[in-house]
């Protein structure tokens, strides 16, 4: 399994910015996927995920602001974030994950200047 992440830049604090993640298999459509980020200094944290079913689930510090999707038919899980604040920026990791599986994208770089 390969998962390519894109999307990533520099925004200004309120902007909005789109994160997509594609992958590859067919293991995909039972995958539960997610989003994680890690800023400077600081631990990798969740973001948010989505099971093969569409339940959704959303840290705390993106609730209201950032919106999980995937599309099965293509093997792409995306990330809509609104209202970004300078806080959110880090390194953001696309995950897919199944009972007997873990696997990690390479990351993209978001940065929100104030």
């Amino acid at each position: 399994v390969q998962l390519q992440a894109s999307g990533g830049g520099l925004v200004q604090n309120g902007e909005s910015l789109r994160l997509s993640c594609a992958a590859s298999g067919s293991i995909f459509k039972i995958a539960v996927m997610g989003w994680y980020r890690q800023a400077p200094g600081k631990q990798r944290e969740l973001v948010a995920t989505i099971t093969s079913g569409g339940s959704t689930y959303y840290g705390d510090s993106v609730k209201e602001r950032f919106t999980i999707s995937r599309d099965n038919g293509k093997n792409t899980v995306d990330l809509q974030m609104n209202s970004l604040k300078p806080e959110d920026t880090a390194v953001y990791f696309c995950n897919l994950r199944t009972r007997a599986a873990d696997y990690w994208g390479q990351g993209t770089l978001v940065t929100v200047s104030s």
